[in-house]
């Protein structure tokens, strides 16, 4: 008897999850409304047991309904499995033991969820760092080097991987040796944009996850994006945005955030520039002002800081981090002369460079000025022989 017990229920198992991502499936049937279907009929099992006449009496629409009642919705379930699977995708449903707490308790949860790569690092804390898809130089440092001292230190960064910050975050957590999440708008099997297939590649190798409530093939519709920023910010214990204009997409993450009671993070930017408009604007509402990593850090609950204590490295061994107020104590003259007419936000050219140093400082000494700056990660070289500050 127990050994029948034990081997009958993974397969309960299975079918229940079977079920829900039925539920997933079903036309005209969104996440709120396929919850409030279980909780109705006191299960999903129960829902599935239904007859036609007991779902629509429900409230179900036909389509939903029929879907549910002539088995079509459990057999796109059980072929939705097999394509997962061939693609190396899992699928936590909402009533998995593994599917992520912080996510669960937000007002709209997904029903089901597709994943690539770690499923612990979806229940990892974290923070989420997004921003606009056209970054300044400024924004790019920013974004890049907050995410590697965050992940280094045993965060997850999650992010929606879209161009501009999203990319920046990602690249940034693999440079510190973090974990970091995917949330995409597309089917796990869909990599979008296309350029970032080998950086998403080495998300899922490096102990992160790409994650979608989208199934298998979804492509890149406009309408996917806003909706899954409900996920970025709802994995996520708190949101930090970097960059964003007035009417970015950025702001319903931010937006959701505070509607999960999530904490909301900003970099503050130059108010002559249009993408600064959202962090400043979140930063006069309330915001916490993030200049570096310690800032978010000391928001963090004091749990999760207490898990993550040995991650945090000790001021002998700490890697240098990002900051607004980047020191220039270690360079030499003439980098600190070159490091102070460079801006974050503003690109200058090479010519410009040696015209306003001469006749104090050769252009030969400016190029080798130049060279060890970019070397130690203080600038970066822009197309054209422009440069700018990293932080």
């Amino acid at each position: 008897m127990t050994q029948t017990h034990t081997a009958a229920t993974p397969a309960k198992a299975d079918l229940r999850r079977n079920r829900w991502l039925a539920l997933a499936l079903t036309p005209s049937l969104g996440a709120i409304r396929a919850r409030k279907l279980v909780e109705h009929f006191g299960g999903v099992d129960a829902v599935f047991n239904a007859s036609l006449t007991e779902l629509e009496a429900a409230g179900l629409r036909a389509e939903a309904a029929q879907s549910i009642a002539l088995g079509k919705s459990f057999e796109a379930a059980e072929e939705e499995l097999m394509r997962a699977a061939s693609a190396g995708a899992d699928i936590l449903t909402f009533d998995d033991p593994a599917y992520p707490a912080n996510l669960r308790n937000i007002y709209d949860p997904p029903v089901a969820l597709y994943v690539k790569g770690s499923m612990e690092a979806l229940a990892a804390p974290g923070v989420a760092v997004v921003g606009t898809r056209h970054p300044t130089p400024y924004g790019i440092g920013m974004a890049q080097r907050l995410a590697c001292d965050l992940a280094s230190r045993g965060l997850v960064i999650f992010s929606g991987m879209a161009r501009g910050v999203d990319t920046c975050a990602h690249k940034g957590a693999l440079e510190g040796k973090g974990r970091t999440v995917a949330v995409w708008g597309t089917g796990v099997d869909v990599c979008y944009p296309r350029e970032n297939k080998k950086l998403a590649e080495q998300i899922v190798a490096n102990d992160g996850a790409i994650v979608s409530e989208f199934a298998m093939g979804t492509f890149a519709a406009p309408q996917n994006f806003p909706i899954r920023n409900r996920i970025i910010s709802g994995l996520a214990i708190g949101v930090l945005v970097v960059e964003a204009g007035e009417y970015s997409g950025t702001r319903i993450t931010a937006r959701n955030a505070l509607e999960q009671s999530r904490d909301v993070y900003a970099v503050p930017g130059n108010v002559t520039n249009r993408q600064s408009w959202g962090p400043n604007t979140l930063i006069k509402q309330g915001a916490k002002l993030v200049a570096t990593w310690e800032d978010v850090w000391e928001e963090m609950p004091p749990q999760v800081k207490a898990a993550l204590q040995d991650r945090v490295p000790n001021e002998s061994s700490a890697p240098e981090t990002a900051s607004l107020f980047g020191g220039d104590e270690k360079l030499s003259p003439h980098e600190q002369r070159i490091y102070k007419l460079l801006r974050a936000d503003v690109a200058t050219q090479l010519d410009q460079i040696i015209e306003q140093l001469e006749p104090e400082v050769s252009s030969s000494e400016v190029f080798a000025a130049l060279f060890e700056l970019e070397l130690s990660g203080k600038v970066k070289q822009m197309p054209g022989k422009n440069y700018v500050r990293t932080f």
